[in-house]
């Protein structure tokens, strides 16, 4: 036995890293739309990145929390590979797709409506809700295109395609990057300049990206052969199993994202400078997040494919090469924000007294790069084997139960201001890998 998972450990790696390098690729070049906006913008103004920054703490909720809806995809594709019926995949994307629309224009219309009033009512500055309200208006209808897009790249990952949508992506963040630097600086000649102007750069810059990942799939010669251009018959139990993968998967993805915006809202009452620092160590943290991201999604269908053969052998052995590898990378990252924290500020902004706060949180964060990239991988290799609801139970316990309270503390009660709230954050990711990784190797020994 122990020899047989030796001999298969090397290809179970060359798979994971195969199928990871491009999905961190691909992951990289979403967060890269909002390492560029927020540089731009930065750049520009210290307070038109505070707008931008609030903006976003609505609109990324939202947005992460119907990604999630769209989990299933991956899952039961992966899953339906790995049981030797390629065929069926086709009709999961087609009802992933029916799907992402209606959750795109229900969600796009509700945050345009909505997130203006909510930002009126946190007890924020009422110049620093006034300037974000537009912003939000706008990153709002960039959902649609963006949970389409979603929809086809969770589906070719799955499918072990993941460098086409990983090549769309950069090509949209090309589209992203020209048109920031034409407008956010105000020389277009439109009435729009800074985050307003960097939001309707998202919008046109996702809209590019589904007509390219749309584009591949329909030229794609084997979509035919996996039913993608036939109408699915009936199919309750399978429609019904789509949205059970995406409830969990969405209920753990709002509870993270609502607790570290949550943070965004306790920095704007900190004021313009302390939430301009926590947008530039949010958004690092994003960068180095995508690495262990990318590393988790090719883990759930490595996962996804040995639980749908009956192999849990091979379920723990994928689980086990995803942690490992998004170790050493989150590992990696750390040593390198450690030595260049300053720096790393400096490009963000101008503005002395952000960059100073803003580097020395830099210097901290790295403390939970590490939890933050095992919890990644524990949650979706427990979604890809059928663990719906822990995940979402343990975000629940890690960023409601000890995230909200103690950053909220550390930066208010305490007066540590930003780099409290990143103490929050380190006790939270901690607290989340535990569990996560217990449960994992707990419900191993089961199978076994």
């Amino acid at each position: 036995m122990a020899t047989a998972a030796l001999d298969h450990a090397p290809v179970r790696l060359r798979t994971l890293l195969t199928l990871a390098g491009p999905v961190v690729a691909s992951r990289l070049g979403i967060m890269a739309m909002g390492v560029t906006d927020t540089l731009v913008v930065g750049r520009y103004s210290a307070v038109e990145l505070s707008h931008l920054a609030l903006a976003w703490a609505p609109t990324g909720v939202i947005l992460v929390t119907a990604v999630g809806l769209l989990q299933g995809v991956q899952v039961l594709t992966a899953q339906a590979i790995g049981a030797g019926r390629p065929q069926d995949t086709g009709a999961v994307l087609r009802r992933g797709t029916v799907y992402a629309l209606g959750l795109g224009l229900g969600l796009a219309l509700l945050l345009a409506v909505a997130g203006p009033v909510l930002l009126g009512h946190l007890g924020l500055d009422a110049a620093l809700a006034a300037g974000a309200a537009p912003v939000l208006r706008l990153l709002a209808w960039s959902l649609l295109p963006m949970l389409l897009v979603d929809a086809g790249i969770f589906w070719l990952e799955a499918q072990g395609r993941p460098l086409p949508a990983t090549a769309a992506m950069w090509a949209a963040n090309g589209v992203n990057l020209l048109i920031n630097l034409w407008l956010v600086p105000g020389h277009s000649g439109f009435a729009v300049a800074g985050a307003t102007a960097s939001a309707a750069a998202t919008l046109v810059s996702r809209t590019a990206l589904l007509l390219f990942v749309a584009g591949y799939i329909v030229r794609w010669p084997a979509a035919r052969g996996f039913g993608v251009f036939r109408t699915p018959g009936p199919d309750a139990p399978g429609a019904a199993a789509l949205r059970r993968i995406g409830y969990g998967a969405a209920a753990s993805y709002f509870v993270e994202m609502a607790a570290f915006n949550s943070m965004t809202i306790v920095a704007g009452w900190l004021g313009a400078a302390g939430v301009a620092a926590w947008a530039i160590v949010l958004n690092v943290a994003g960068v180095t997040f995508m690495g262990p991201l990318g590393i988790a999604a090719a883990t759930a269908v490595l996962v996804g494919r040995a639980h749908g053969a009956g192999d849990p052998a091979g379920v723990r052995r994928a689980g086990t090469l995803g942690f490992a590898t998004a170790a050493a990378v989150s590992l990696l990252v750390s040593a390198v924000i450690l030595g260049a924290a300053d720096a790393v500020a400096g490009g963000y902004t101008r503005d002395a007294a952000v960059r100073a706060v803003a580097a020395a949180a830099l210097v901290l964060s790295c403390l939970f790069y590490l939890t933050d990239g095992l919890q990644a991988v524990g949650a979706q290799a427990l979604r890809a084997r059928g663990d719906i609801w822990m995940p979402a139970a343990t975000h629940m316990v890690s960023y409601v139960g000890v995230l909200m309270p103690a950053g909220y503390v550390a930066a208010i009660v305490l007066h540590l201001g930003v780099a409290g709230i990143v103490w929050g954050t380190i006790v939270a990711s901690a607290v989340s890998a535990g569990l996560l990784l217990a449960r994992f190797y707990w419900l191993g020994r089961r199978a076994l």
